[in-house]
């Protein structure tokens, strides 16, 4: 029975000050590294063990794998890291407080851009601070303006299947660092969520999600470590 961990990273600087993050690469709180640590010391507790590893090319999920690994005694557990695997983009909310854009462009317009299936924020202007499309990391990659819930799906699902999946079949046991919303890309796959459910469901810090799947990767059971 194929096992499958789902694990959100730990509480970043900007989850702390209620910002919206998205691309942009925002470090670990204290206690986004404590979570992280914690979660390999649950995972190893549980009988957990890996072949492999997962991850964004954002640091807050790469930092998190590594302390969770290191924790297990697993750091040297071979680790690919896509940028298919990162959070959705924001948009030209990158960067800003939560409450003072709701103050700014009204409560039901925010949650229609943070809570629709298909509705993408604001595009990010080209040459803004926190304009990627020149940084090292994302050559060759279109970094999108601005992405929906649907629009990450539309991109986290071909990668798992193309690249995860196999994995999965040939009985090796994985674990997935990333974000939110990449991560309910997976949840709403893997559990059948509708668009309407998978809007609403909230994945913690720094929590091991534990998939257990039958052999054609339908989800027997979920629970959090």
């Amino acid at each position: 029975m194929p096992t499958l961990v789902l694990l959100r990273h730990g509480q970043s600087q900007w989850n702390l000050e209620n910002r919206f993050t998205g691309w942009w690469d925002v470090g670990l709180t204290d206690k986004g590294i404590a979570e992280a640590s914690d979660a390999g010391r649950r995972m190893a507790a549980a009988g957990l063990d890996f072949d492999m590893a997962f991850t964004s090319l954002q640091s807050r999920a790469i930092k998190t794998l590594n302390l969770a690994l290191e924790s297990m005694g697993r750091l040297w557990l071979p680790v690919t890291k896509d940028w298919h695997l990162n959070e959705r983009h924001y948009g030209g909310l990158t960067g800003l407080d939560k409450a003072d854009t709701a103050a700014k462009y009204g409560e039901d317009q925010v949650k229609i851009w943070r809570r629709s299936f298909d509705v993408p924020p604001p595009p990010l202007e080209k040459g803004s601070a926190f304009d990627l499309s020149g940084d090292r990391r994302y050559a060759g990659i279109a970094v999108p303006a601005a992405e929906s819930l649907k629009d990450t799906i539309d991109r986290v699902l071909p990668y798992f299947q193309s690249t995860i999946v196999p994995e999965l079949k040939a009985g090796k046991r994985v674990i997935i660092a990333a974000h939110g919303n990449s991560l309910r890309a997976l949840v709403k796959h893997l559990s059948g969520m509708s668009n309407d459910d998978i809007v609403h469901e909230e994945i913690p810090t720094g929590q091991p999600m534990v998939y257990d799947l039958a052999d054609d990767l339908t989800a027997i059971s979920r629970r959090y470590l």
